[in-house]
C-alpha cells in the first residue's frame, strides 16, 4: 500500500476537511483519507500510487492549492497484542 500526503493550502474549516475527503473518495479507489485544516495536510492510503497531476486537478477545481506532494510505503498498524497468563 501506498500513503500519500499533501500539503494543501485553503482549508479553514472542518467542512473544508470533509469536501476534500469527499472529492478525493469519489475520484479515486482509497482506502482511507484523513484531511486536517489546522495542520494544513491531507493523508490517502490507497492500494497504488496516484496520479499526482489529476490529484492535484481534482483539489484545484474545488478551490483548495496542493502545496506539497508526498509518497511513501504504507503498512497497516497491528492490534495489540494478546496477553496470556
Amino acid at each position: 500500500m501506498v500513503k500519500t500526503t499533501l500539503g494543501i493550502e485553503g482549508m479553514a474549516c472542518g467542512m473544508c476537511e470533509v469536501h476534500i475527503n469527499d472529492t478525493i473518495r469519489r475520484s479515486f479507489r482509497v482506502k482511507s483519507v484523513k484531511s486536517s485544516f489546522s495542520k494544513g495536510k491531507t493523508e490517502i492510503v490507497t492500494e497504488d500510487a496516484l496520479d499526482e497531476a489529476k490529484l492535484r486537478a481534482v483539489i484545484d477545481a474545488i478551490g483548495y492549492i496542493v502545496t506539497s506532494f508526498a509518497t511513501e510505503s504504507y503498512e497497516k498498524k497491528k492490534g495489540f497484542p494478546l496477553f496470556r497468563r
